[in-house]
């Protein structure tokens, strides 16, 4: 948690001022009693008029300057809470983005999205509660301890003895309750989980009719949730009925005291109100401490998630050369990694006994794989659902780095390359098609961003996407939707590929990416892109047909490597690849 308070550094000047006005308004409204008291001892008596109406005008002048104060004090108090959450979120957001596949794997997007949501939004109440409050609070406690000290030492030891139980019972809820915000905030996570992976497959439950089990579903987790807050919440609850009962206790005792005083001449009836007011400053204090202290204890649980996040690293990968926290470096410090390597042509990539294991897996998704690739080389990819594809090519541009073996590109290991060198190389069309709200243009400049309008026409005839594009009003800006749901899935891969091909890459990887789009365009499709001057084409594909064209087809069959060859070659000597193709071939003919 206090790591996250450098995010209030630019708001030094607001962090100071607020609780300093805060402290001004608490001042002044110390003095109130005691103008009371004079009112009460002196004007009330003398039946001095002029005397009652100037306490009067000193009471309403207390009232403006105190008005006045605290709203200078909150306004400080929010620029400063909203700052903090606003450089905290981006903080955040901009970590997110440098964390590899295994981390977001691992930690899982609704949690994600909920920590930069609620529990940043949680800490930006109690920042801003914080900087109103936490100072007032206890200089109003204390100062009206030591005023009424000063009007009489016996009837004041009555809040020596409240104060300290006050404390107990703040303190004592406050530990109680700070481990229990903690699992309210991980249901919280459950709940946003189901919600979005609903939302995502509303279309799925619709189509199953399985409508009253998801509600059934939800309605559990739901509450789960409800019982962790039920169960906080009387904990939480307890806080203000055992602050009113010490209080109020400590006002009767004053009144039994304060009424014998009066009775032996010790004290007058103005200071007996005047002590009793500064409890009641003590009792409307101790409620805002204790609502304060369970919304700091919320903002503290949810503290501790968000630096979770922040303090999350990308697994350090062997060989890899870092600098601080775990940043790459700009290739190796050794002359090696900066000498030219001169490699044959059938050495252009290289997998050399190449295994993959997930973080937490069982079992190796992939084991020794072992191939070269030539430049310029279409490479098909085919095997069974889960054989490990998308696993291969996902290495490629180390999205996933390999646990074992070594993967070379134009005789460097791909732990000798930086990411923003290595995927300046690649373009890759993930099996879904993702596309960004914005315009048809701004999504295809992902590819390139200098890219001008000609070199966006060529990739989206390449793409096979210009009918998609000059089909839609304006063009290349028209509107895109959200996860580009004006769209058909056939326009969305055409779309995806064409920005991939923008930025013209050495390697392009095609992930299963031309699922949705019909025989004719598919061929089309790989005629276009197989004719790219240089670049080196994989293609994942279920259809032989995809693939049946490529220069070498790698098939493989539950993380390993059935057979590498040409098509009539596989056909020969690869029985996997054999029921693969001729499966598919029956059921066209």
């Amino acid at each position: 948690m206090k790591s996250l308070l450098k995010y209030l550094r630019n708001y030094k000047k607001e962090s100071v001022l607020a609780p300093l006005f805060k402290l001004l308004e608490a001042s002044f409204e110390l003095f109130v009693p005691i103008v009371i008291s004079k009112i009460i001892d002196d004007a009330i008596p003398s039946g001095d008029n002029s005397m009652i109406i100037k306490m009067g005008l000193v009471l309403v002048g207390l009232a403006l300057v105190g008005m006045v104060a605290a709203i200078t004090a909150q306004f400080f108090a929010a620029k400063a809470a909203v700052g903090f959450s606003t450089e905290l979120r981006s903080a955040v957001f901009a970590h997110i983005q440098t964390l590899d596949f295994t981390s977001l794997d691992k930690t899982g997007t609704s949690t994600l999205i909920t920590r930069m949501t609620s529990d940043i939004n949680q800490l930006q109440n109690g920042v801003n509660m914080v900087l109103r409050l936490f100072l007032r609070s206890p200089i109003v406690v204390f100062g009206a301890m030591i005023m009424a000290f000063t009007i009489d030492v016996k009837s004041a030891l009555v809040f020596v003895v409240a104060i300290p139980l006050l404390a107990i019972v703040v303190y004592g809820i406050m530990l109680i309750t700070m481990p229990l915000y903690k699992k309210v905030q991980g249901g919280l996570d459950k709940i946003l989980s189901h919600t979005r992976e609903n939302l995502t497959g509303v279309r799925v439950i619709r189509a199953f009719n399985l409508e009253e089990k998801e509600l059934d579903n939800f309605e559990s987790d739901n509450r789960l949730l409800a019982k962790s807050q039920t169960h906080v919440g009387r904990f939480s609850a307890l806080t203000n009925p055992l602050t009113y009962i010490i209080v109020n206790g400590a006002i009767i005792v004053l009144i039994y005291v304060g009424g014998v005083q009066v009775n032996i001449g010790n004290l007058t009836q103005g200071q007996v109100v005047a002590i009793i007011n500064y409890m009641s400053q003590i009792l409307v204090e101790l409620i805002k401490l204790a609502n304060l202290i369970v919304l700091m204890t919320k903002a503290a649980a949810c503290g501790d998630r968000v630096s979770d996040v922040l303090k999350m690293e990308n697994k350090p990968v062997p060989g890899k050369v870092y600098g601080s926290e775990n940043t790459e470096v700009s290739g190796k410090a050794d002359s090696e990694s900066n000498t030219k390597r001169v490699v044959s042509d059938d050495e252009y990539l290289v997998f050399d006994h190449v295994g993959l294991t997930y973080e937490g897996a069982g079992a190796e998704t992939l084991t020794d794989i072992n191939f070269k690739v030539k430049k310029g080389q279409t490479i098909g990819v085919i095997g069974g659902t889960g054989s490990g594809k998308s696993s291969l090519v996902n290495m490629i541009p180390a999205l996933y780095p390999s646990t074992k073996g070594s993967i070379r590109l134009n005789g460097r290991d791909l732990k000798d390359y930086t990411d923003d060198e290595l995927r300046s190389k690649i373009g890759v069309v993930p099996q879904k098609a993702m596309l960004f709200k914005g315009t048809i243009r701004s999504n295809l400049l992902w590819g390139k961003p200098d890219a001008t309008d000609e070199e966006l026409w060529k990739a989206l005839e390449k793409a096979q996407a210009t009918e998609v594009v000059k089909g839609k009003e304006g063009e290349l800006d028209a509107e895109v939707e959200q996860n580009g749901r004006n769209f058909s899935g056939g326009q969305k891969q055409r779309l995806t590929i064409a920005r991939a091909l923008v930025g013209n890459p050495e390697i392009l990887i095609l992930d299963d990416s031309a699922s949705a789009l019909d025989y004719a365009t598919d061929a089309r499709l790989r005629k276009a892109v197989s004719g790219i001057q240089g670049s080196t084409v994989f293609i994942v594909s279920q259809r032989a047909s995809s693939i049946r064209n490529a220069d070498q087809i790698i098939v493989l069959d539950d993380g390993e490597v059935a057979g590498i060859g040409s098509n009539e070659e596989l056909l020969e000597t690869c029985e996997v690849y054999k029921e693969i193709y001729y499966s598919q071939y029956e059921k066209e003919s």
